[in-house]
Protein backbone atom coordinates (compact mmCIF):
# COMPACT_ATOMS: atom_id res chain seq x y z
CA UNK A 1 0.00 0.00 0.00
CA UNK A 2 1.05 3.50 -0.55
CA UNK A 3 1.78 5.82 2.43
CA UNK A 4 -1.61 7.82 1.73
CA UNK A 5 -3.30 5.04 2.14
CA UNK A 6 -1.64 3.56 5.14
CA UNK A 7 -2.37 7.37 6.80
CA UNK A 8 -5.89 7.34 5.80
CA UNK A 9 -6.70 3.90 7.45
CA UNK A 10 -5.03 4.89 10.37
CA UNK A 11 -6.89 8.28 10.93
CA UNK A 12 -10.30 6.44 10.33
CA UNK A 13 -9.13 3.75 12.65
CA UNK A 14 -8.11 6.17 15.62
CA UNK A 15 -11.27 8.12 15.06
CA UNK A 16 -13.37 5.03 14.84
CA UNK A 17 -11.84 3.86 18.36
CA UNK A 18 -12.52 7.52 19.73
CA UNK A 19 -15.79 7.24 18.81
CA UNK A 20 -16.83 3.63 20.41
CA UNK A 21 -15.08 4.52 23.30
CA UNK A 22 -17.32 8.11 23.76
CA UNK A 23 -20.67 5.88 22.59
CA UNK A 24 -19.77 3.28 25.47
CA UNK A 25 -19.17 5.91 27.69
CA UNK A 26 -22.46 7.76 27.19
CA UNK A 27 -24.17 4.99 27.15
CA UNK A 28 -22.92 4.31 30.87
CA UNK A 29 -24.23 7.72 31.74
CA UNK A 30 -27.49 7.51 29.91
CA UNK A 31 -28.20 4.16 31.59
CA UNK A 32 -27.28 5.83 35.22
CA UNK A 33 -29.20 8.96 34.41
CA UNK A 34 -31.97 6.88 32.86
CA UNK A 35 -32.34 5.27 36.39
CA UNK A 36 -32.41 8.46 38.14
CA UNK A 37 -34.81 9.77 36.33
CA UNK A 38 -37.11 6.90 36.95
CA UNK A 39 -36.36 7.58 40.81
CA UNK A 40 -37.58 11.29 40.28
CA UNK A 41 -40.84 10.07 38.90
CA UNK A 42 -42.08 7.62 41.08
CA UNK A 43 -41.41 10.42 44.18
CA UNK A 44 -43.03 12.90 41.82
CA UNK A 45 -45.92 10.76 41.97
CA UNK A 46 -46.03 10.31 45.09
CA UNK A 47 -46.06 13.64 45.97
CA UNK A 48 -48.86 14.47 43.65
CA UNK A 49 -51.02 11.82 44.94
CA UNK A 50 -50.78 12.44 48.72
CA UNK A 51 -51.38 16.72 47.49
CA UNK A 52 -54.71 15.51 45.85
CA UNK A 53 -55.43 13.93 49.07
CA UNK A 54 -54.26 16.98 51.08
CA UNK A 55 -56.91 19.02 48.38
CA UNK A 56 -59.56 16.35 48.80
CA UNK A 57 -59.41 16.47 52.36
CA UNK A 58 -59.13 20.31 52.40
CA UNK A 59 -61.90 20.65 49.96
CA UNK A 60 -64.60 18.75 51.77
CA UNK A 61 -63.66 20.98 55.12
CA UNK A 62 -64.75 24.00 53.20
CA UNK A 63 -67.67 22.99 51.19
CA UNK A 64 -71.09 22.73 52.68
CA UNK A 65 -71.81 19.52 52.18
CA UNK A 66 -68.12 18.82 53.46
CA UNK A 67 -69.02 20.56 56.49
CA UNK A 68 -72.00 18.87 57.38
CA UNK A 69 -70.95 15.41 56.29
CA UNK A 70 -68.31 16.14 59.07
CA UNK A 71 -70.69 17.69 61.76
CA UNK A 72 -73.52 14.99 61.02
CA UNK A 73 -70.76 12.20 60.98
CA UNK A 74 -69.73 13.84 64.84
CA UNK A 75 -73.36 14.04 65.92
CA UNK A 76 -73.85 10.54 64.87
CA UNK A 77 -70.49 9.29 66.48
CA UNK A 78 -72.05 11.27 69.80
CA UNK A 79 -74.93 9.48 69.72
CA UNK A 80 -73.54 6.08 69.12
CA UNK A 81 -71.51 6.56 72.51
CA UNK A 82 -74.65 7.76 74.31
CA UNK A 83 -76.57 4.77 73.55
CA UNK A 84 -73.40 2.31 73.99
CA UNK A 85 -73.05 4.06 77.47
CA UNK A 86 -76.82 3.41 78.06
CA UNK A 87 -76.78 -0.12 77.64
CA UNK A 88 -74.29 -0.60 80.05
CA UNK A 89 -75.68 0.91 83.04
Amino acid sequence: MELATWILVIILSVTLFIFLVVGIILMVRLIGVTKEANKIMLQGQDIAEKADDIADNVRDMTTVGGLVKHFVNNVLDEDDRRHKKGHRK
